[in-house]
């Protein structure tokens, strides 16, 4: 299926991406599809068919989640992204049919996005690789807090956040970055000087909606 009224923002942390999408949705009246917003379907979601989106569902002590080497973080949040890509696909299929423009800041695969998305409808926002390590822990959200607290509470706390961060470096890596650089789609890259109304500008006139 093609999707001829979606618009896609994909990339690294700490871009813009969910500013961006919140913006367009209300300037637009759109539909506003922010990261994970397949989250709702969590507790009814088959384990087997989506083992990766489930493990949090089914952990027993939330330490082990921080516990696990950075390789089988990488390969958690790689099986999350594919599985999440199935999810979001289907959910999509449904909000097509509100006949709204919908402004999706999602995880779907650039080769995936070739397929079913319009043509200049999808846009790279990019950050630097570092960011979303040195700043994963300074945003406010219950998660990410959560996290830190169980990390401070591990017999060695700095070896857990080592640990951690190391996961964080493998998911966030230059290999990643340059991979979303060379998918085809336009790209921005994060400016510090740069307002949010000019991002904004930049991200309407890729999407041709000014």
């Amino acid at each position: 299926m093609r999707f001829e009224n979606a618009y896609f923002i994909i990339g690294t942390a700490y871009s813009g991406k969910s500013t961006m999408v919140r913006l367009l949705a209300e300037k637009y009246n759109g539909i506003h599809c922010e990261e994970n917003y397949h989250d709702r379907f969590f507790p009814d979601l088959n384990g087997e068919e989506y083992p990766c989106i489930t493990y949090t569902r089914e952990l027993k002590d939330w330490h082990d989640f921080i516990r696990r080497s950075p390789e089988e973080y990488e390969a958690w949040m790689d099986g999350v992204a594919k599985e999440c890509e199935k999810l979001e696909l289907e959910i999509l299929k449904d909000l097509a049919q509100q006949g709204k423009p919908i402004f999706v800041d999602t995880n779907i695969s650039p080769a995936t996005l070739k397929q079913v998305a319009a043509p200049d409808h999808v846009l790279v926002m990019l950050a630097d690789p570092q960011i979303s390590v040195r700043r994963f822990f300074e945003r406010p959200d219950r998660e990410k807090q959560f996290l830190y607290r169980l990390i401070m509470e591990e017999p060695e706390p700095e070896k857990a956040m080592e640990n951690f961060r190391r996961g964080l470096e493998r998911i966030n890596s230059q290999k990643r970055y340059d991979s979303f650089m060379n998918s085809g789609f336009p790209v921005i890259v994060r400016d510090e000087s740069r307002s949010i109304e000019q991002t904004l500008e930049m991200v309407e006139t890729v999407f041709g909606l000014l």
